[in-house]
């Protein structure tokens, strides 16, 4: 296995993830992302292909003044000359030179069947294409590092070529031949052998990048480390076309700690969830809850045999302590949980109960009650500490007292929709009727008891919904069904979930709302 001295991280989000369905960055967005990307320690971040794309050459235009890296060096991409076409004359490769960055990373051919199929040129020329750009870019005070392009399958096909051309490409004064897995149908034992074969056949330092399209991207690239390279490429949450690529915070976490070769800067390993979640928001992408290392599941316990062990001592049932990398335990209370889980997740919470005995237990029962009822509070933590707090004995009483609500849906004749709610509360002994309009009658019923609260709660004032989901229970191919409904309530400064559960869709959100209300005034 390689020492960590002299090895690279790669990171090609801004070339190779924008290849992604969906993903369209701005200029500003790109520079925003090399930005994040600096901030956990990679080596290279390669900004996309000049000449061939105008936004990646407004990039690095833009980038020269703009982008101030601490620790990673800007990297231009692009394929070698032309066939047929002097390297001085080519165009694309003049577009490489004018980007400014330090380092260009060149694309080549390295299975004879696309030279043949793909380039239409002979082999002997293909070793000439590469020869020369290389050349000329290192005489004009360039690092160059060259992307093989389907080096694996190309190997199958004949081990010769891609080699030579590594060979050619290092006697030219490549620093880098990247061994790529472009189609991603490699498995990790084949990776290994193929490139500790070729670190036998070649002088230079070698390089990995692996599609994910068999799942095995990262154990792909981490196969190839182990066999010599030096050199890994990935993208941000493993962004790419198909199915993607190796995760680059998947990369860094097991090089790290797994591996024991620090790649990046000790102090920038904390960084990786939130930067991560960042990248994310700017691609316009949900962060993925169960992504290894930094997902917000990566450490979230949910089975009571675990928690039991983990009050114990966390190490028992984590690879590694959250904090390493920026994220954090959590448990997960359902009907999964036992009394460790419940005391686990109070101490979460702030909720100290110690000397608490019976009220650990009765939660435990209520869980496993109403979760099998459909209640489900391993994404509302909101509601279960109002559950849990409402257990001890010096529990504060409800906000209020409900003598009725009232909901009502009109569709005019012209199209409107008018959702009118009134509800009969009693506070501190005061009988209120408030009634509000809405755009639903979830939103009616939210802007009535809030307006009837507001008086007594004033911190009510700054709470609204942020979003509200529906999920159906027990489907049958009916209307008439169970419904659980999540709402997600913030007052600007934090979010907060609740959970309702009912036969009625209305009174599901409901539930749902007195706790989101509720919460707002004893917590915030």
């Amino acid at each position: 296995m390689p020492t960590s001295t002299d090895f690279h991280v790669f990171d090609t989000t801004l070339r190779d993830g924008a290849q992604r369905e969906g993903v369209s960055y701005s200029v500003a967005d790109k520079l925003a992302v090399a930005r994040l990307l600096d901030e956990i320690g990679v080596g290279f971040i390669e900004g996309g292909w000049p000449g061939a794309l105008p936004k990646d050459t407004e990039f690095f235009a833009r980038a020269r003044t703009e982008l101030k890296l601490r620790h990673a060096q800007l990297v231009a991409f692009g394929s070698t000359r032309k066939a047929g076409v002097r390297v001085e004359d080519d165009p694309q490769v003049r577009a490489l030179l004018d980007a400014e960055t330090p380092v260009v990373c060149l694309v080549a051919k390295s299975d004879v069947r696309h030279v043949r199929d793909a380039l239409r040129t002979t082999l002997e020329e293909n070793l000439a294409m590469v020869g020369d750009t290389v050349a000329f870019l290192v005489g004009h005070g360039r690092r160059v590092f060259v992307d093989c392009e389907h080096f694996f399958d190309g190997y199958a096909a004949d081990p010769d070529h891609g080699v030579e051309v590594l060979r050619t490409a290092f006697a030219a004064g490549a620093e880098v031949g990247v061994l790529c897995d472009t189609n991603g149908g490699m498995l990790p034992m084949g990776v290994g052998r193929v490139v500790a074969d070729v670190r036998a056949r070649v002088e230079g330092k070698l390089g990995i990048h692996c599609q994910d399209d068999t799942g095995c991207a990262v154990a792909n690239t981490l196969a190839a480390v182990e066999a010599g390279a030096t050199h890994v490429q990935g993208t941000a949450n493993g962004y790419g076309e198909r199915a993607g690529n190796a995760d680059t915070f998947s990369l860094i976490g097991n090089l790290v700690t797994k591996m024991g070769l620090p790649v990046v800067p000790a102090e920038c390993m904390r960084e990786l969830q939130r930067v991560s979640h960042a990248i994310a928001e700017l691609a316009n992408i949900a962060p993925d809850d169960h992504q290894p290392f930094v997902g917000a599941s990566a450490f979230a316990h949910k089975a009571g045999l675990h928690a039991s062990a983990i009050k114990v001592s966390p190490e028992l049932y984590n690879h590694l302590d959250p904090a390493v990398v920026g994220n954090d335990m959590r448990i997960l209370v359902t009907e999964m949980a036992g009394r460790a889980s419940v005391e686990l997740k109070g101490r979460e919470l702030g909720v100290d109960l110690d000397g608490h005995a019976d009220v650990i237990g009765r939660v435990v029962d209520r869980v496993k009650v109403l979760e099998a009822d459909g209640w489900s509070f391993e994404a509302a933590d909101a509601s279960f500490e109002l559950l849990l707090r409402a257990e001890l004995p010096d529990a504060p009483p409800p906000l209020f007292e409900l003598e009725s609500y009232r909901t009502s849906v009109e569709h005019w004749g012209n199209g409107d929709v008018v959702s009118e709610a009134t509800v009969k509360v009693h506070v501190d002994g005061e009988r209120i009727i408030s009634t509000g309009e809405g755009n639903g009658p979830v939103n009616a019923l939210d802007n009535a008891l809030r307006q009837a609260l507001v008086s007594r709660y004033p911190q009510l004032a700054d709470v609204s919904l942020a979003d509200y989901k529906v999920r159906i229970l027990g489907w049958k191919g009916g209307t008439g069904a169970t419904t659980r409904v999540l709402i997600d309530t913030t007052d600007g400064v934090g979010e907060w979930t609740t959970v309702g559960v009912h036969d009625n869709i209305v009174e599901a959100s409901w539930h749902a709302l007195v706790d989101a209300l509720t919460y707002a005034v004893r917590n915030r």
